[in-house]
């Protein structure tokens, strides 16, 4: 009996490091407390390792827990700093498991100076849960515009990667560890991956203006003090980064695909545009301005029709909350893909989503007024 308690305390720790489930998850599903007790008496040690480690992927994917969106805040010329904090209190208090945070840090017509990610890393470090950054188009891809202070957008992704991404963890008071396409300060470091309670979650370099990529010299020049050399090392950029984000992308799908997930996370922050149903006579998504994520939303389509789980989308860069299911177009559907727009300034609220694996659509989205 000895050896059987020793053996359901290693499993219960093995299975909590794993980040599978807290041994009060078989306590929590009186089912499954049922089930740890009976077979921690009745069985051998060898079989009960087999049995118990089944058990407790089973007990975890079951479990049901909330995690947070928000992202496009504080933006300064719209006056959002005295509403941080009413924000911070409000997802601080909840119950929820961890946030996310879809990019724009700052608003699009500041300069990207140094202390504006110091100021960022300073807001998602009062987070009392871990906080997960996925970086915008107004900390990088923007910076080279005029009114952003002439910088070369290059140099400002390479200062985000190394500044933003400071650890192989997330950000907050309380960090769980992640996992990153690129090593420390290097190329794609920015793109994680992480599962918890049997969802899979992926966050990607996906920022608005249209991916980065630039369409021609008018493009180039536009507003901007880019040259023309830098245009063109700008579309390399977005070349090599669009390979790297849809290998990554079919990665976390076989990771949902092999570890039999009910439900996976993609949370990028550009708009990447759709075909709208007010306007039957054009496919916006279709249009120029939107043409750097034609290959991108053609592997994630690819990856959701093969996969049997549900597709959580999220974005940003819009700026106010929307739940639909846009694809593939109005008059066709791809069902188990549902996307999340959430609130971005001067709108200073977040998103929860409730995910329940025993739920047909696993994922309930609820939006959260803050007020003031």
């Amino acid at each position: 009996m000895t050896s059987s308690k020793t053996t359901l305390e290693t499993l219960a720790g093995a299975i909590h490091q794993a980040g599978m489930a807290s041994p009060r998850v078989f306590h929590a599903d009186p089912l499954c407390f049922f089930f740890w007790n009976i077979l921690g008496s009745l069985m051998s040690t060898r079989l009960l390792a087999a049995a118990l480690l089944t058990l407790g992927l089973s007990c975890a994917q079951a479990q049901t827990f909330s995690f947070g969106l928000w992202g496009d805040m504080p933006y300064r010329r719209n006056g959002d700093d005295p509403k941080i904090p009413a924000l911070i209190k409000s997802i601080n208090r909840s119950d929820i498991a961890f946030s996310i945070y879809d990019g724009d840090i700052k608003d699009g017509g500041s300069h990207c100076t140094d202390d504006v990610y110091a100021s960022a890393l300073a807001m998602f470090g009062q987070m009392v849960k871990p906080l997960v950054y996925v970086p915008g188009d107004n900390e990088w891809t923007d910076c080279h515009r005029l009114n952003n202070g002439g910088y070369d957008a290059l140099e400002r992704l390479a200062y985000l990667r190394k500044t933003m991404f400071p650890t192989a963890d997330s950000l907050g008071k309380r960090p769980m560890r992640l996992v990153h396409q690129g090593q420390a300060g290097e190329k794609f470091v920015e793109n994680t991956r992480f599962s918890h309670r049997g969802i899979v979650f992926v966050t990607l370099n996906v920022p608005g203006s249209n991916n980065n990529r630039i369409l021609d010299e008018k493009d180039c020049s536009y507003k901007s003090a880019r040259t023309a050399a830098q245009c063109e090392a700008g579309n390399a950029e977005y070349l090599a980064r669009d390979a790297a984000n849809g290998y990554w992308l079919q990665q976390a799908f076989r990771a949902a695909k092999d570890s039999k997930a009910r439900g996976l996370v993609l949370v990028i922050q550009a708009d990447p545009g759709f075909d709208l149903p007010e306007t039957p006579e054009t496919d916006e998504s279709q249009a120029a301005r939107v043409s750097g994520y034609r290959n991108f939303m053609e592997k994630l389509i690819a990856e959701t029709e093969a996969f049997k789980g549900q597709v959580l989308l999220v974005h940003g860069d819009t700026h106010f909350f929307k739940m639909d299911k846009p694809l593939y177009n109005p008059h066709k559907l791809l069902t188990n893909l549902t996307r999340v727009q959430t609130f971005g300034s001067p709108l200073i609220h977040w998103v929860r989503v409730t995910v329940d694996p025993k739920n047909a659509n696993v994922f309930t989205v609820q939006p959260v007024i803050v007020k003031q």
